[in-house]
């Protein structure tokens, strides 16, 4: 029995040791990496020969600086030809979606943009697609998903349930609102409707004006509701079915840019992201999950967490 006990003791005191050992092992390679990816700060696939610059979009799309500097150089660099920009999100917040679709925008008048869409493109990816000048969509795509959503949550009820009675000092009633723990009174639900339906317009206005519809058409089409790529082309939201080789094909017959222009990724990764996504890779996503970040007035499609 002692021999089994101080087996066991010895097992256990191995297991950490070795838990231990797992834990440095990971955070060596974390500092590596770090150090590594330190040294590339700058965006790559922008500098060299000529080429065709590629631009990933995917996850929870936000403002982000990085980004938009890096569409900055692409739109000042004349050895860019042209730039794809592979979209695959839900969306995010209205501000992210608005500031990439701008620059985008800004890339375009001086150089084709095309834009190939993923799994989804939905909410404010679909205003980012509205960036580009030509979009494609594979016939599963999921789209639309046209509009904007400020949510909150009523816990009065529960609180007066607990016994918990909230206490707060405004300046004015509609400060703060609305609040989780304040009941949303008529006067906030107006005033954050307005809110909504005053994004929501800049939101129509964009596909109205990007895909040459009229304003009917556009609120028509912008009640909230997702489409196939196939239902999204039939209502003029995206000009065609295919790939990005069917988006080189449209870069060399519209714009002469040959399918011999190499493509070259733009990495928009900085140090903290790339080693944000290696503990990711290593623990699971469950330790960054980007939709708890989001705050404020947002356009996803299924925003739940």
């Amino acid at each position: 029995m002692s021999f089994d006990a101080d087996y066991l003791v010895d097992r256990r005191r191995l297991k950490r040791s070795l838990t231990w050992w797992r834990v440095l092992a990971i955070l060596a390679l974390v500092l590596a990496v770090t150090a590594a990816v330190g040294r590339f700060t700058g965006v790559s696939g922008v500098a060299g020969k000529a080429h065709v610059a590629r631009m990933a979009v995917d996850g929870i799309i936000v403002d982000n600086d990085r980004r938009d500097q890096a569409l900055a150089e692409i739109a000042d660099n004349a050895r860019v030809k042209a730039l794809i920009v592979r979209v695959n999100s839900p969306g995010g917040t209205v501000v992210g979606g608005e500031a990439l679709y701008h620059h985008l925008r800004t890339v375009a008048e001086k150089k084709p943009v095309v834009v190939v869409m993923g799994e989804v493109a939905a909410s404010a990816a679909y205003m980012t697609a509205l960036g580009g000048d030509h979009i494609l969509a594979r016939e599963g795509t999921v789209t639309g998903s046209i509009g904007i959503l400020l949510q909150s949550t009523d816990l009065t009820g529960l609180l007066d349930k607990l016994g918990i009675k909230p206490e707060s000092v405004k300046s004015t009633p509609l400060k703060a609102q609305p609040n989780p723990l304040e009941s949303f009174t008529p006067e906030a639900r107006e005033t954050a409707e307005a809110v909504v339906r005053d994004l929501y317009e800049m939101f129509v206005g964009l596909v109205a004006d990007r895909r040459d519809l009229s304003r009917e058409q556009a609120f028509a089409l912008a009640d909230g509701r997702v489409y196939t790529g196939r239902q999204a082309v039939a209502n003029g939201l995206v000009d065609a079915l295919d790939g990005e080789p069917e988006a080189r094909e449209w870069l060399a017959e519209s714009h002469g840019i040959p399918a011999s222009v190499p493509v070259q990724d733009v990495d928009l990764l900085g140090p903290e992201e790339k080693v944000r996504r290696l503990i990711g890779q290593v623990f699971g996503k469950t330790l960054f999950s980007e939709r708890l970040r989001l705050d404020g007035l947002i356009s996803v499609w299924h925003p739940e967490l």
